[in-house]
């Protein structure tokens, strides 16, 4: 028996930042850890803030009768309750527990948010650059990825998402911070946006949903504006993988916004992909930990220490980038503009880095500046030796 033919073919394409990470991981063996200098995974090597520590500790410790068992597959009613408090006060809305369902990582919670709205065929807007598993996601339940292109400066190009609106169009989602260019889109561009799906609505009858993609929303150097309070038919995602540190535990949740039409409906559909796409429910420990640390994160500072340093050593190589105002990455313009090619040269001097066409944006390289300082550093001459 075959495997079925979209995995096989998917195998084909699949993520190039797992293979660059691979390849980092083989390299290391070969040269030594110190000698490579993989900025290739958006792996958060900033160990979660102590707070989380202490709470992991003391709920370990009380193991309740019954704290592994299932709960509502939306979560813990309390969990939900200080997630909405949380997401009120980023997004300016005043939305209760009833208004989120718990996720198994922003992955999880993306699958279940299309699964949810998708009939076969609809189409799902998304500027680039973006995170290229949204193409699989959008996929996994029947849906149709449309490409749209962003401004030179990365801000969106609402124009460019008012052509391509159409009658089939379920959702528009945007990424911000965004992976991989660390923008961060303007609060008079949300507004646009907002305008124009309003509009889109009112004339045809459909009014896509504004998905918002947030893991990152607390590693930013800027403020990040909301999203539920500007447009009515809102969903946000997002997890504690970058926040907290805790990509590995799949912790996040859905957040829709208080104005949205049918929300009872929108919520148990929510609720019931979260269970048929087997997920069941997040995580239970992880779920009444980060009810605890609503208020925590780690120490962004660090973040842009990384990032400044890493500015200097592209300044000083030559390659040119975009200002980064979020996240944790830096994309830079491949010299020559074939980002293939400049990712091959870079591996010739241990530098591990992903084309820009892995993220719909031939001619960049997105760069991960998560990890230590010291490596950072070090990667100066190697970057000099790719440009000589």
């Amino acid at each position: 028996m075959a495997i079925a033919t979209y995995i096989k073919n998917s195998l084909v394409s699949s993520s190039m930042i797992r293979k660059m990470f691979e390849e980092g991981t083989r390299l290391k063996k070969q040269f030594g850890d110190d000698k490579v200098f993989d900025f290739s995974l958006g792996n958060p090597d900033v160990e979660p803030p102590p707070a989380f520590h202490r709470v992991f500790l003391k709920l370990a410790q009380e193991d309740a009768k019954g704290s592994h068992g299932y709960m509502p597959n939306a979560g813990y009613p309390y969990v939900r309750e200080a997630l909405a408090k949380k997401a009120s006060v980023e997004h300016g809305v005043n939305i209760d527990g009833s208004c989120v369902v718990m996720a198994v990582g922003a992955a999880g919670g993306l699958n279940s948010v299309f699964k949810a709205i998708l009939n076969q065929g609809d189409e799902v807007i998304v500027p680039t650059p973006y995170f290229m598993e949204y193409r699989s996601y959008v996929s996994n339940h029947g849906g149709i990825l449309v490409e749209t292109p962003t401004l030179p400066d990365f801000n969106l190009d609402v124009g460019a998402i008012r052509e391509a609106l159409s009658p089939k169009t379920a959702a528009v989602v945007i990424n911000s911070p965004n992976n991989p260019t660390g923008r961060i889109y303007p609060q008079e561009t949300i507004a646009e946006l907002s305008a124009l799906l309003t509009k889109h609505g009112e004339k045809g009858g459909r009014f896509p949903y504004l998905v918002a993609d947030e893991p990152y929303r607390e590693i930013a150097y800027k403020p990040v504006p909301p999203i539920l309070s500007h447009y009515a038919e809102s969903i946000v995602v997002s997890s504690y993988s970058k926040s907290l540190s805790l990509p590995g535990e799949r912790i996040g949740y859905i957040a829709v916004g208080p104005q949205i039409h049918d929300r009872e409906d929108v919520i148990s559909a929510l609720i019931y992909a979260t269970r048929i796409l087997g997920y069941v429910n997040a995580p239970a420990l992880m779920q009444r930990i980060v009810a605890e640390l609503c208020s925590a994160r780690v120490d962004v500072a660090v973040y842009a220490r990384r990032r400044d340093v890493f500015k200097q050593v592209l300044d000083d190589a030559g390659i040119e980038y975009a200002e980064p105002e979020g996240a944790f990455y830096l994309f830079c313009k491949a010299p020559g503009g074939d980002d293939v090619a400049f990712v091959e040269k870079l591996k010739q001097n241990l530098i591990l880095g992903v084309p820009g066409a892995s993220f719909a944006k031939p001619g960049w390289v997105r760069f991960a500046y998560c990890v230590d300082e010291k490596i950072i550093r070090a990667s100066a001459e190697a970057f000099k030796k790719t440009q000589a």
